[in-house]
């Protein structure tokens, strides 16, 4: 068994599964199987593979055919432009949650000072993107979720910025100290019953507490909307990712609590996606 062979045989049954994305991910399996870079797979297909080795490949193809994500299989998953340590404690990243980290970078220069709160960590990524570009910045960072807080803490050190941030298991409910400059949060925002519509990617294998939103999708948007007004300073930003069809309910909910809507940012298929508001009592 070469690599040609064993490429081969993993499209076909990732192909055979419906895997869109088969010819990529089955590069990516072998590099993680062989502790290899695709690049040196690719041009060296003659190379023979031990059998230890395929026998652990065909194991990493066999969970990718059974749907699960190929960032749990890898356990990293790249944001912004650095990559991040991934399990199923934690959603993936996704492209559309850099809009976040590209939004505050754009509202605060390089040597400012800010104190910077990220409601709902999972891994990590979001506040320690913008903590790797903003030297003087200082972050906090909570989730409910004690094992999504080990994820970040370990993402922290591998990217050298434990020192720069505090991690903390607790419910945005029982925060209420301190005064931030930003807030930022990827929230749950999936209406309860919806989650059952979820490609199967996601619903096997994603941590339901990060998705679940209640019955109307807005239950966790509203709690930091609301908690939001206590932690920030004033003209703080709030900076949060929604879902389709949230913009009208979350602007009556931000401005019922007294923020103005600066800007809303949409994605790649020009949804709205992350709304920047400010605290102006």
């Amino acid at each position: 068994m070469n690599n040609l062979d064993a490429l081969n045989y993993a499209n076909k049954v990732l192909k055979l599964n419906n895997i869109e994305s088969y010819k990529i991910d089955t590069e990516l399996l072998l590099s993680k199987a062989l502790n290899s870079s695709r690049e040196k797979i690719l041009i060296n297909l003659d190379y023979k593979i031990e059998k230890k080795n395929f026998s652990k490949f065909r194991e990493l193809v066999s969970r990718r055919a059974k749907k699960e994500p190929i960032a749990y299989i890898l356990n990293e998953k790249e944001f912004w432009k650095s990559k991040y340590m991934v399990n199923q404690e934690v959603l993936i990243p996704r492209p559309e949650t850099e809009i976040i980290v590209n939004e505050v970078l754009k509202l605060t220069n390089f040597n400012t000072a800010k104190r910077i709160l990220d409601i709902g960590t999972g891994s990590g990524c979001i506040i320690l993107s913008i903590l790797k570009e903003r030297p003087n910045f200082y972050g906090s960072a909570i989730d409910i979720s004690k094992k999504a807080i080990n994820v970040a803490k370990y993402n922290a050190k591998m990217h050298h910025l434990e020192n720069k941030i505090k991690f903390v298991n607790i419910d945005i409910d029982k925060l209420n100290h301190n005064k931030y400059d930003l807030i930022v949060s990827n929230p749950p925002y999936i209406k309860k019953f919806d989650l059952k519509k979820l490609i199967s990617d996601v619903r096997l294998y994603e941590p339901f507490l990060a998705l679940d939103a209640g019955i109307n999708g807005l239950s966790a948007i509203e709690k930091i909307i609301i908690k939001s007004k206590i932690l920030l300073k004033h003209n703080g930003k709030l900076i949060f990712e929604i879902g389709e069809n949230q913009l009208t309910p979350v602007r009556v909910l931000l401005k019922a609590n007294k923020f103005y809507i600066n800007e809303v940012c949409k994605d790649f298929q020009s949804h709205p996606r992350v709304i920047i508001s400010t605290r102006i009592f």
